[in-house]
């Protein structure tokens, strides 16, 4: 058995003269969380139809679980669960009702069904609450019943299109800890889009990030933070005068410096040492009250590569 869930090469779909996806080559871990980044236009969703079989690539291969995308497309979604656009959620229908109906639908078996309707409305707290009807819930409610709906048959992967838009930072939370369990318990690879990047960076092991159809990235949220401008330190305390602020700026481990009310943000050159900076700055008559040292955020690397001029 193949020890990526997900493998393409130069994958391409045009529509006319745009190309959505552009020459896309990645692999996507079993049993990993892969996080896949880009603005609104990138060509996510159709990568996805892509890797579905829904659409038909214009050249290059991709193959999902082992299959191939364009002679296995069948087989692929029988093996796959997606919670894209619409939850798929009928709301006059109780959420044990839901289930149920999907169950049937994929031809799972009386007792295997029950079995598993239980286990994973347990799974996301929403037990005890089966009875009622959909249309009663909360928004971050029924995101989680769809996503159980998506996992019911047991996928091997499944594929989430921004499943905590639009919640609130408990409920978002709360699903993210969910899908991680999830994940982990059930083994499930997941093929996440979204535009939280602070939830990719907690959530995903790998993380892909996309521009105009072209994959610019692959890596973990820590070798590309790491790899955005190295390390940095951040200073808070009082004193940071302009003249302060470019002798800072001449120091040959300092790569950047920017000053927010009484905060610095200073990026290290890449293998700097950041130890003789804070006595530096103490001697210049600076009040240090914090010293923190970090990497830039996955937000910071996403909208770095978004500025990026593009290759001609």
């Amino acid at each position: 058995m193949s020890l990526n869930a997900i493998q393409t090469r130069e994958l391409t779909r045009t529509f006319g003269e745009v190309r959505a996806v552009d020459g896309m080559s990645f692999e996507v871990a079993a049993g990993s969380v892969f996080g896949f980044l880009g603005p609104n236009g990138s060509g996510k969703t159709t990568t996805i139809r892509l890797l579905l079989g829904l659409l038909a690539p214009t050249s290059g291969t991709a193959s999902v679980l082992g299959l191939d995308t364009r002679t296995q497309a069948d087989e692929i979604r029988q093996q796959c669960g997606a919670l894209l656009e619409h939850t798929g959620l009928y709301d006059r229908m109780s959420a044990e009702d839901n289930l149920e109906f999907y169950g049937r639908v994929w031809r799972m078996p009386t007792a295997e069904r029950k079995q598993r309707i239980q286990s994973l409305l347990q799974s996301v707290e929403l037990w005890e609450r089966r009875k009622e009807p959909v249309v009663q819930w909360s928004r971050g409610m029924k995101q989680k019943l769809a996503v159980a709906r998506a996992l019911l048959h047991r996928p091997k992967l499944i594929f989430l299109d921004e499943p905590t838009a639009g919640l609130d930072p408990v409920a978002a939370a709360a699903l993210r800890d969910d899908l991680a369990n999830l994940a982990r318990q059930q083994g499930v690879t997941v093929f996440l889009t979204t535009h939280n990047l602070a939830e990719a960076e907690k959530l995903c092991e790998q993380v892909g990030v996309i521009r105009a159809g072209r994959l610019l990235t692959v890596g973990s949220p820590d070798t590309l933070r790491l790899s955005q401008g190295g390390a940095r330190l951040e200073v808070a305390g009082r004193g940071f005068t302009p003249e302060i602020l470019a002798r800072l700026g001449q120091r040959p481990e300092v790569a950047g410096v920017e000053q927010i009310d009484q905060h610095l943000a200073i990026r290290l050159n890449p293998g700097a040492d950041s130890a003789p900076l804070v006595p530096f700055l103490a001697g210049l008559g600076v009040q240090i009250d914090e010293v923190r040292k970090g990497a830039a955020s996955l937000e910071e690397v996403f909208l770095a590569l978004m500025n990026e001029e593009e290759p001609k």
